[in-house]
């Protein structure tokens, strides 16, 4: 079973910066697909930020420019460096993955952008 452990989430202001941490334990892929997602109040959930399959890099187009997605630990590790951060930005982040044909989100963790 695949268990994913999120971290970082918080109040930052306008303008300011965050990092989000999401590790992955029982997956013995390399590399999988993996990345973040965004639930905002009243909205469906959308992606922001992941590792497709062959490595390439998907990246929304309303943060493109301000947030990045990096991994490490043979890639069951991701973080997503949030910049430049708008209060439209605030969500429940999701962490997800995609291994053996499944998919395993994590809990998720609340960024607030609020001055």
């Amino acid at each position: 079973q695949v268990r994913l452990v999120e971290s970082g989430g918080g109040l930052v202001q306008p303008g300011g910066s965050l990092t989000l941490s999401c590790a992955a334990s029982g997956s013995a892929s390399t590399n999988p697909q993996m990345g973040w997602y965004r639930q905002l109040p009243g909205k469906e959930r959308e992606l922001v930020a992941i590792f497709h399959v062959g490595g390439a890099t998907i990246v929304a187009n309303s943060v493109k420019g301000r947030f990045s997605i990096s991994r490490e630990n043979a890639g069951n590790t991701v973080h997503l460096q949030m910049n430049n951060v708008e209060p439209e930005d605030t969500a429940v982040y999701y962490c997800y993955i995609y291994v053996d044909g499944r998919t395993f989100w994590g809990q998720g963790t609340q960024v607030t952008v609020s001055s």
